[in-house]
Formats: C-alpha cells, sequence, structure tokens
C-alpha cells in the first residue's frame, strides 16, 4: 500500500469553519482599516535575503536561526519571507512612494514562514495581518496604528486583553544606553544564560526577553532606557501616552518591553490576551525610523504593527462568518438543459448549483436541505417543476421563467 503523505509538520490546511472565520477577520479589517486611509498591498513570498539581514538584524533569533533560506541560481540568494515591515518598506523605496502625500498608509493580511518549534497558534507558516505607515515621525501615527489594532481587536471580540508600551528611543540614546546595559551584564554574567553572554555584544536589550531564573534576577536590577530617554524622546512618548487617554485606549507603561527585531526606534508596543495561557501575544509592533536608511532609502521614519492571524482567531469570540444560502439547486444530472439553466441562474446574480453526482431525485432534495437551497428545479413533462424548499410549494413552470420565480421570491 502507498505511503499518505501528510502537509509537512508546523503547517495546516485552511477549510471548512476555518476558512469562514478568516473571511470575517479580512471583513473586519478593510472595514476598519481602509476607511482610516490604509491601502492593501502584497510583496512577494520571497526576498532577497539581504533585505532581512540588514532590516531585521543579523543579531536577531530570526535571521540567526528561523529563515527559510534557499539559492536562486546565479549566486542568489533568497529568503521565504518571516515578517511583514522590511519587504513593504523595500517596495516603498523601490516604487518611489515617498513622491506621494505623506505618510504612506498601507495593510496586508499575507502568509509568512519562520523556522521555529510549532505550538499551538504559532506555526512554521502563518499568516499576519499587518499596517504599516510610512514618511511622518508625528506621535499621532504611533496612536492611531495602536487604536487600530485596539478597534479590530474589539470587533473580534478578543477576550481579557492588555496593551503594553514602551520606548526604545532613537538611535542615538540607545546607544549610550546598550552600553551601560552591557557593563551590567558583563558585572553579572555568571548568573546570566549562555544565550545571553554570547548577545552582550550584540544585543544586550533582548536579555529582558530571557526566561532563565538567573537572568530575570540580574535583570530585575538592570538600569531601564525608559530612564535614559532624552528630552524629545520623551515628549514623543508621552504625547502617545496623551492621545492613546484621549482615545479611551487602556494601557501600561513597561519600561522592560523589547521587540524582537532590531529595526525599532521610539514606540513600541504588545497587546497579549490572557486568555491565550502562556503563549499570550496576540500582536504588537513599534515605531521603526532607522529602517528605510538601513535599505537604502534616506532617512524616512515609519510606523507599523503585525498580528497573528491564528492568535487573534483564538482570542476573538465574534462568530464566524455564515455560508450564503444556495438560491437555487438543479436537480437531475447535468445535462445540456440542467447546465444551461444553472449558468443563467448565475449570470442573473443569484447563486446557483448543478447536481454533479447524478443523484436521484430523492438524493438531490436532500443534499439541497444540506446546503439550505431555497429553490430547487428539476426538469420534467417539458417544463420545469420548481420547488420552494421553505414552504414545501411547487409548480410546473416554464424553462424561460425559471430564473426570474426564484428573483421575484417566495411564493409560486
Amino acid at each position: 500500500m502507498t505511503e499518505r503523505i501528510q502537509a509537512p509538520r508546523g503547517t495546516f490546511d485552511v477549510l471548512g469553519d476555518d476558512a469562514l472565520a478568516r473571511d470575517r477577520l479580512v471583513e473586519i479589517a478593510r472595514g476598519i482599516l481602509e476607511p482610516a486611509g490604509y491601502a492593501r498591498i502584497e510583496t512577494p513570498t520571497f526576498e532577497s535575503t539581504a533585505l532581512f539581514a540588514r532590516g531585521v538584524g543579523e543579531s536577531t533569533d530570526v535571521v540567526q536561526k528561523e529563515m527559510y533560506t534557499f539559492e536562486g541560481g546565479d549566486g542568489e540568494s533568497f529568503t521565504l519571507r518571516p515578517e511583514g515591515t522590511a519587504p513593504v518598506c523595500r517596495a516603498y523605496i523601490e516604487h518611489g512612494m515617498h513622491k506621494l502625500p505623506q505618510p504612506v498608509k498601507l495593510w496586508y493580511l499575507s502568509s509568512y514562514f519562520r523556522r521555529e518549534r510549532p505550538q499551538k497558534g504559532r506555526f512554521r507558516q502563518f499568516w499576519q495581518l499587518g499596517i504599516e505607515a510610512i514618511g511622518s515621525e508625528d506621535p499621532a501615527v504611533d496612536a492611531e496604528a495602536i487604536l487600530l489594532l485596539d478597534e479590530i481587536l474589539e470587533a473580534l471580540g478578543a477576550r481579557d486583553l492588555r496593551l503594553r508600551l514602551s520606548s526604545l528611543g532613537t538611535a542615538a540614546s540607545r546607544e549610550a544606553y546598550r552600553t551601560e546595559l552591557a557593563a551590567h551584564l558583563r558585572a553579572n554574567q555568571d548568573r546570566l544564560s549562555q544565550e545571553v553572554r554570547d548577545r552582550i555584544d550584540l544585543n544586550p536589550l533582548r536579555a529582558f526577553d530571557a526566561d532563565h531564573p538567573g537572568t530575570r534576577e540580574v535583570m530585575a536590577g538592570a538600569p531601564l532606557l525608559l530612564d535614559r530617554l532624552t528630552g524629545e524622546d520623551r515628549e514623543h512618548f508621552a504625547e502617545v501616552c496623551r492621545l492613546l487617554d484621549v482615545a479611551g485606549v487602556r494601557h501600561e507603561v513597561d519600561p522592560t518591553l523589547v521587540r524582537g527585531l532590531d529595526y525599532y526606534t521610539r514606540t513600541v508596543f504588545e497587546f497579549t490576551s490572557d486568555a491565550l495561557g502562556a503563549q499570550s501575544g496576540v500582536g504588537g509592533g513599534g515605531r521603526y525610523d532607522r529602517l528605510a536608511a538601513q535599505l537604502g532609502g534616506g532617512d524616512i521614519p515609519g510606523m507599523g504593527w503585525a498580528a497573528g492571524v491564528e492568535r487573534l482567531l483564538l482570542a476573538g469570540t465574534a462568530p464566524a462568518l455564515a455560508e450564503p444560502p444556495v438560491d437555487l439547486y438543479v436537480a437531475g444530472g447535468a445535462g445540456p438543459v440542467e447546465f444551461t439553466l444553472a449558468t443563467e441562474a448565475r449570470r442573473a446574480g443569484l447563486r446557483a448549483q448543478l447536481d454533479l453526482a447524478g443523484r436521484s431525485l430523492k438524493g438531490a432534495l436532500k443534499q439541497a436541505n444540506r446546503l439550505n437551497a431555497r429553490y430547487v428545479a428539476w426538469m420534467e413533462d417539458g417544463g420545469v417543476q420548481l420547488r420552494d424548499m421553505e414552504s414545501g410549494d411547487q409548480r410546473l413552470v416554464p424553462r424561460d421563467e425559471v430564473v426570474r420565480n426564484v428573483l421575484r421570491g417566495p411564493g409560486l
């Protein structure tokens, strides 16, 4: 017997109710983001590896451990996109979007790929909903972006939410802090995990994310970047918080919050849901005012976030979209007359299905019930028998009057 082939570990098929739930998410996202000025964008599934090494940061777990990279021939190296911000920023630069009114506001819902341990709500191929607002450093951009994700989560009925917020300052203020933090880590390196010790020079801020008990004890006494911000950085962060307060978005300032990607500056935030257990992250992001320059596009500020589709659906309680009803089910086989009738019904705007399984009339009526079909039609006595499935009324109608009767509605 031939061995059955299954989907690779860490991937899954989207079908049935899961597909309807995703349709509902797209409907909610479009209804909130597009009125706020965000246009949809789709970037290629794979990009130049250099885009992520340079943009995301070579010291990050994403670049060091999690990317799916392959050779494309002629010495080119490509990577399946592990995140959405760098590709969108690349597209902004490549297509000259700096010539458009700023900020350019874009949203996406796409699949991404990371080589990590699969677990509930986290997969090697996963989908993210995200936005990017590129071309303005106004703190109102930050506040609006956070507000929009809050509105999407509310529309999804997400439970037990927390919004944590902090600032990483500018590159200049953070560099002085990195030196201070690295000195603190070296003074206590015998209590740190090996992974944190290895990263003291590359990215000491990631130590705040460590689960290692000794590292956590060391970080409890570490200096905090939020206390080292310059006046301009403090004013920017204070204005973001003020605008969120004005909008009624509850949040808590967490000076230990860092993000896993190197391009973040100033505002960073994360939504979590206590209803999801230990893996509570739902979505987050921040400002990335240096990313465009790292990609060769000049000094262009940006702000964005991403939220895992699987995590959003796990946290939410909003019902999935219901399967739309079938207006007309054409029974009796798939002969030329039946095929033509179903085609005419679709062209008139009706949802029409044709029996393609050769069912008996009794079997066809059962299938029509399963589909919640409004009407069933079959050829008989030189005309068409048309049955109203709700009332049970049935009559013989001329072939060319079937679609008109269905469009007219109840009552035969």
